[in-house]
């Protein structure tokens, strides 16, 4: 009776007396919540957090929002205990102190979502709660410490420690198999015959796995092991071409990197699945000289539109890429250059703060990787058109160079390029 009077009190106090303002499946879902922050018993926390996530699962939209209204407002640290622990601490910084202060300043939402986790795929569920309230928080600026404290436990769940990475072939269980066809996100997988040419002999698919989510990858790479480096993604993706012998490649070709999760986003798992890959490449294929990427370049139209400096002559050759087939038969080759040496320009000269302005380049770069080289018509479907004018990129993994060039980025925001891309670049200033 205690405790129920004790919810009842704390949705009075949170919408000012009025507890028929929310609906009462948000009601029954709130009472849940603090039962469970109430419970100390394992095995009844366990069963209140199973029925309080499947208490969310039956929201409608209007009831999560409501939800995580109430997430957002009663949730949240008492300023004013917050406020004596700071005092007393400042007043005598002991460690017995600084317990109390940290206690105070943590929200009781993170408990929340820590005895959440304890139900049967609390941690998919909680996964999915934040990709959720990801797509809303442009329009509630309110939820965002909800949004930081899922990401705060998320990443202490989700480090490097907890993934394991598998290699995905055609013996993968067709569940997986399935799920990749579903995230692909670079290059779409055109059915079954298409995923099955992308796990030949000549090709390897990488994904990390979490234990608590055994059947959802967490973020795959696709490879192709080639002769030479590769400058357009078309031939590596046609289903008709011939199985290459592996033991006669000399790179190794990651031309798509796909996030799973959208409830992950902001925690980073690409550039440990990079390197963990070509070091398990290099151990199966010790002859591999070269490790890149065939990449595309997303926001190059955009810029090219938007805010690019380009002289009158320029706009005018540029006038062109609006023409539907704008690239089928002969293009002048004053428009390729052209088109070479504004992408240079964007990704050596272009910056997002201090920062390279293509997410892309930023990725790479930030891993330790060389802008290596810029390949015309790289990618010719309709979104490597729309989006990067069909220019893709090589960026360069050096595994003796990567933690040098890595240090460097994030020291000096240094893009270490090629002398050829350099060039490209100079030709390009405005």
């Amino acid at each position: 009776m205690g405790n129920l009077m004790n919810r009842v009190s704390f949705l009075r106090r949170l919408l000012g007396g009025r507890e028929d303002a929310i609906d009462r499946r948000t009601r029954h879902l709130v009472d849940l919540c603090e039962a469970l922050l109430a419970e100390r018993a394992e095995f009844a926390g366990a069963a209140l957090a199973r029925d309080a996530l499947d208490a969310y699962r039956r929201l409608d939209e209007h009831c999560r929002e409501e939800f995580f209204d109430v997430l957002a407002r009663g949730y949240s640290p008492s300023p004013e205990v917050v406020g004596r622990a700071a005092d007393a601490y400042r007043a005598d910084p002991t460690p017995e102190n600084l317990l109390v202060l940290e206690e105070a300043i943590e929200p009781p939402r993170q408990e929340l979502f820590r005895r959440l986790n304890m139900a049967p795929g609390g941690t998919a569920a909680l996964v999915g709660m934040r990709g959720t309230l990801l797509k809303e928080l442009a329009e509630h600026a309110e939820w965002r410490v909800i949004d930081a404290d899922l990401l705060h436990l998320l990443r202490s769940w989700f480090n490097r420690g907890f993934l394991r990475l598998e290699r995905i072939d055609w013996r993968t269980s067709a569940l997986v198999l399935e799920k990749l066809i579903q995230y692909e996100a670079v290059h779409a997988v055109q059915g079954w015959r298409d995923l099955r040419r992308r796990l030949e002999a000549d090709r390897r698919c990488f994904a990390f796995f979490h234990p608590q989510l055994p059947d959802e990858p967490i973020i795959f790479i696709e490879v192709a092991l080639t002769q030479g480096m590769s400058s357009r993604v078309q031939p590596l993706l046609d289903v008709q071409a011939a199985v290459a012998d592996p033991r006669n490649a000399d790179c190794a070709v990651f031309y798509s990197i796909t996030n799973c999760q959208e409830g992950l986003r902001g925690i980073s798992f690409g550039n440990l699945l990079i390197k963990q890959v070509a070091q398990e490449l290099q151990r199966e294929f010790p002859h591999l000289r070269r490790f890149a990427t065939l990449s595309p370049v997303p926001g190059f139209r955009r810029w090219l539109a938007g805010e690019a400096q380009l002289a009158g002559d320029e706009k005018a050759a540029l006038a062109r890429l609006e023409e539907p087939g704008w690239h089928l038969g002969e293009v002048p080759a004053a428009l390729e250059k052209l088109l070479l040496s504004l992408c240079a320009r964007y990704l050596l000269r272009e910056k997002q703060g201090a920062e390279p302005r293509d997410a892309v380049a930023r990725f790479h770069l930030a891993n330790g990787a060389v802008l290596e080289r810029l390949n015309w018509l790289g990618d010719t479907s309709e979104q490597g058109m729309t989006r990067s004018a069909g220019l893709m990129v090589n960026y360069v993994y050096r595994l003796s160079e990567v933690e040098r060039n890595h240090e460097r980025y994030f020291r000096e925001h240094a893009v270490v390029a090629s002398s050829q891309v350099e060039k490209l670049a100079r030709e390009g200033a405005a």
